[in-house]
Formats: C-alpha cells, structure tokens, sequence
C-alpha cells in the first residue's frame, strides 16, 4: 500500500473520528457497553433525595438494610401528607415521593412535573372513615348535618372514600360539614371531641382506632388500595440519576419483601423508629404489607377511573391522561442487576 500524502491522511483521520464518535454514541444501547459507563461513574457523588410520608419508606429500608451497599448517596425527606409532599416535588427538593391514587392525580392536575414508575396493590383497609366510640353515629347517612374532617387536603385518598360512601348512601356533600385538616392536628381535634367524624389512613388511623375510634366505613370495596411511586421529570431526565433510581426501586421492593416475611421484627422496628406503640405499629401492619411491583394496564385503568370521578365533581378543574403519567421503564418486569454490582469497589455512603 501507497504512503498517504497530508490532504488523504486527513481525510482518513476525520473518516476515523467520526466512525469513533458513532461507536461512542451507542454507548446508550444495552449491553457490555453500559456496564463500562456505569462503572465509569463516580457514585458516591451522585445523591437522590428521597421523599417520605409518616416515614414509611425510610422505616421498611432501615429495618431490611435493603439500602446497605448503595454507591450513591441517599437524603430522606419527610412529610406528614401528599400534599406538602409534592408540593415540595415541584419545587425540585425531593427526587422520588410516595402517594396514593387521588394525590398523584391532585398533584398531576396542578402541573407538578412527576411520572409513576410503581405500584402497590392494597385492599383499602387502612383508609377509613372514624367516629368516637361512643358516637351515636351508626351509619354514613348519620353523618348529615355532623362536621367531618378529611385528612390532609383536597384531593386525598380519604375525600375519596368520603365522597364515595356519601353517594352510595344518598347524602348530599353539602349536608355534611367537610373541612380539611392535616393528619397530626386532626388527630388532636378528633381526641378532644371537636369533630363529629375523621376521613383518614394509615398510621393515623391505626392510633386512633387503638386508642378507642370506631371504624364507621373502611376503604375496602371503595378505594383502589393503589399506592404509587412517583419520580420527578427532573430526575427521569439525568441518565445517571434514572439508573440510582431503578437501583432504589428494586432496593425498596426487596425491602418491602423482608416486611412481608418477618411482620413481627417489622411492627417493632416501626413502633421504635416512629416512637408509636407496638400495639398501632401491629395494627397498622395487620392491615397488609403490600409489595412493590412493576405497573400494569389494570393500575392505570384504575387510576384513570378516580380522576373521571373527580373531574365529575369538579374537584378537578381538568381531566389527565394517566397514560401518559406513566413512566414503564425505569422499573420494568425484568429487573436489572443492582448497582452494587455493577459500580462495585466504587465507593458507598
């Protein structure tokens, strides 16, 4: 072969370049590839934030260890409701934050730039509608003319179960005093006798039902029992943060697979870390651990139905898609391997 003058051996040189950066390109596509990028990345400087409700995630990866071994960094963030929740979703404080059906779609009405990337499938029981125990409030219609306090805002898991058990009765809303209370201080308020009825869940409802609430209409049979995980668009976006993030969730479902099988040891690491009873911690557990799966056509077609009904009544100014709130990929059926071992040796918090 001929020597290359200066003009061809420039050619060939850009001819090569170009051919290298097609190659670099393809780094994004499945395969060997990407495991050399993941291992490139420096995890330890990578940080997730992750947002909470009464502490129900933190608490069940704690107790699991299921985050032992993460090469990135993780900050809890913790509220009392869904709303506070997402509002602080919007503002770019949280990365990964845990909602009921309603709130999610509250949530997605009002612009907050989220996807749901998993589910949990309950049966409704640790929603419920409470009154005193000594209440001469036998049935939902007895709630006409009584004042009810929805824990926490506008749009929650418990308006919809009220709404839904004043329809089946044939009591109007309007007959019935609705306000909105945050959970801690509802709590207060129903103890001291301030109001006649409290739409709430989880936690809150398992202490006062221990504490002596009767249970007037639970959420079974009425409310989906769907609880979601949901991502900012923000964090989906950052290529680095999307693989933290199918890390989390795959770390989170094995967690909530430890819950399952040792509900006693869980109970009493709950009752500890949220300075509970043990007997609400077992109350609250008795309802149901349920898993964390990948999202299915039945979870959206679920979710859909609830926005319907409260753009029906016009607790929603528009309707969403829940379709397109969907984001299938970043836990899919077919999990990937773990970041433990992929970035291994670089580095843990």
């Amino acid at each position: 072969m001929g020597r290359f003058n200066r003009g061809q051996a420039r050619r060939v040189i850009a001819v090569l370049c170009s051919i290298a950066l097609t190659l670099l390109a393809g780094c994004d596509e499945p395969g060997p590839r990407q495991a050399s990028a993941a291992q490139a990345t420096d995890w330890s400087k990578v940080e997730l934030i992750l947002g909470d409700q009464a502490k129900g995630l933190r608490t069940i990866v704690e107790a699991s260890k299921a985050f032992d071994g993460a090469p990135y960094q993780i900050e809890w963030a913790n509220f009392q409701g869904a709303a506070p929740l997402f509002e602080a979703l919007r503002a770019g404080a949280v990365d990964l934050a845990p909602a009921g059906d309603t709130p999610v779609l509250a949530a997605a009405t009002g612009g907050t730039p989220l996807r749901i990337v998993a589910v949990r499938r309950g049966q409704g029981r640790s929603i419920g509608i409470l009154v005193p125990q000594d209440s001469d409030i036998k049935t939902i219609a007895d709630l006409k003319g009584r004042s009810v306090s929805i824990s926490s805002a506008r749009g929650s898991i418990s308006q919809y179960l009220l709404i839904r058990a004043l329809e089946n009765a044939g009591v109007k809303e309007s007959d019935v005093n609705i306000g909105f209370v945050m959970p801690t201080d509802a709590l207060s308020a129903f103890h001291a006798g301030k109001i006649d009825a409290w739409a709430t869940f989880g936690i809150y409802q398992a202490f006062a039902e221990e504490s002596g609430a009767r249970l007037l209409m639970s959420g079974e049979g009425i409310n989906t029992g769907l609880t979601f995980i949901t991502a900012s668009d923000a964090a989906l976006a950052d290529k680095v943060k999307r693989q933290a993030l199918n890390d989390v969730l795959q770390r989170l479902a094995k967690a909530f697979e430890w819950a399952k099988a040792n509900p006693e040891q869980y109970a009493q690491v709950f009752s500890t870390a949220n300075n509970v009873p043990l007997a609400v911690s077992q109350r609250l557990q008795s309802w149901g651990i349920e898993s964390l799966l990948p999202l299915e056509q039945s979870d959206i077609t679920a979710l859909q139905g609830v926005d319907d009904l409260f753009v029906e009544k016009k607790l929603f100014p528009k309707p969403v898609q829940v379709s397109e709130l969907v984001d299938r990929e970043v836990f899919p059926s077919a999990h990937g391997v773990l970041l433990k071992q992929v970035a291994e040796g670089a580095g843990s918090r």
